[in-house]
């Protein structure tokens, strides 16, 4: 597409087709940072590119912000959980605004993210830092003695997470001492958190000028498996009251552009605790999910919001309005082998025949021994389907589970 000289040059930190694919079809200029691996690739079908290698931020780091300063780049977006930290590295030299980089320090470590809602009156659940294992014995401990459980009573979960990982990775639920005894060491340091009851669910809002341009709620069915958008009117009820939750994180966060990812719960009374936020697109191609909803590109719009030299009119005529303006439910479903040994993929015949079906992205086992899912693990693939009834597409999410794709 005819790239506007007038309008801002972007760099996209990470490769990730879907985002090349959407720049390139976009009016912007832009520029791929990411590892070496990607350039041959780049440089066979003319992908404006520079090896980066997204170790640890150091003495480097500085190198690369110059680099892109240089070639006229406007601003850095982050693709990745692992890119985050240098996107506010980045973007703080090129719009010379050194909070920038302190900005994504929060995004990036839940202990400092969750202390800095705590401070903009957020509401949170019990969270502490665990070091070994003799610490997430004792806050299993204390959660429950606050919970006034008595000697006997099932205990109420914890939840660990990494520090600085993206959504299930990393993620445990921990009701007995004896299974803190499975966590390997070098998993430590971890965040340890109470368990919330209520509905969860994720948000995705594109922010230009510290207001809310676009806000997707996009409703799990069970996390780590499935999810949808837009999201059953029941969900979406709650929208003024999220809405108004969304403000409050970017105040807090003082986010003046850009797209964020939060995950919060919301208990039948109303009450909405925070979980976490991340700078950057979910996982589960919610994206993709987006797009085949409502029609925009998803991470066409990230560039839009995150661009300098984007107007506010641009903005308005980009996005369609939310639930409304979608042409269908999109979902998808994470397969997980539920066999302990497979031979093939095999699509059951439900699946395939139901006009909510869409299309997979399976393909054939690699081995025939399925590891172990360690926490919630990482899925085989991704089975998407569309339709125009929100409760039966989550209801035929929800039956997925049942299945097997792998016999």
């Amino acid at each position: 597409m005819e790239k506007n000289p007038e309008k801002g040059y972007v760099a996209l930190l990470g490769w990730a087709l879907g985002a090349i694919d959407a720049a390139e079809n976009f009016d912007r200029r832009y520029v791929v940072v990411a590892p070496e691996w990607a350039q041959d690739y780049a440089e066979e079908h003319d992908i404006p590119f520079i090896p980066w290698n997204f170790e640890r931020l150091n003495d480097r780091s500085m190198e690369i912000a110059e680099l892109l300063k240089d070639k006229g780049v406007d601003v850095a977006i982050p693709l990745y959980e692992e890119t985050v930290e240098w996107a506010g590295a980045i973007n703080a030299v090129l719009m010379g605004n050194p909070r920038l980089h302190g900005q994504a320090v929060l995004f990036r470590d839940k202990a400092l993210m969750k202390r800095r809602a705590q401070l903009g009156g957020i509401r949170v659940g019990i969270f502490e830092e665990a070091h070994d294992k003799a610490d997430v014995i004792r806050f299993l401990k204390r959660v429950n003695q606050t919970l006034l459980k008595l000697d006997g009573d099932p205990n109420d979960p914890i939840h660990l997470k990494a520090f600085d990982k993206a959504g299930c990775l990393g993620h445990r639920v921990i009701r007995t001492p004896d299974e803190v005894d499975l966590i390997p060491e070098e998993e430590f340091p971890v965040l340890m958190e109470s368990h919330l009851d209520g509905w969860e669910f994720a948000v995705e809002a594109w922010i230009h000028d510290g207001k809310i341009a676009f806000l997707n709620i996009s409703e799990y069915v069970t996390l780590g498996y499935s999810v949808f958008v837009p999201a059953t009117p029941e969900l979406e009820s709650w929208r003024p009251l999220i809405e108004k939750e969304i403000e409050k994180l970017i105040k807090t966060f003082d986010i003046q552009f850009g797209q964020i990812h939060p995950e919060y719960f919301v208990t039948s009374d109303g009450t909405m605790y925070f979980g976490e936020v991340a700078y950057r697109p979910p996982g589960f191609k919610a994206f993709e999910l987006m797009e085949r909803a409502y029609g925009f590109n998803a991470y066409q719009a990230s560039i839009l919001v995150m661009d300098p030299k984007t107007t506010k009119d641009e903005v308005e005529n980009f996005f369609p309005e939310p639930v409304k303006g979608a042409k269908g439910y999109a979902g998808c479903f994470g397969v997980y082998p539920r066999r302990r040994v497979v031979s093939k993929l095999e699509i059951p015949e439900e699946t395939e025949n139901h006009p909510y079906f869409d299309f997979h992205e399976l393909t054939p086992p690699a081995e025939e021994t399925v590891t172990k899912r360690t926490a919630f693990g990482t899925h085989w693939g991704l089975v998407f389907f569309f339709g125009d009834d929100p409760h039966k597409l989550r209801d035929l999410l929800k039956h997925q589970e049942e299945l097997d794709f792998y016999v």
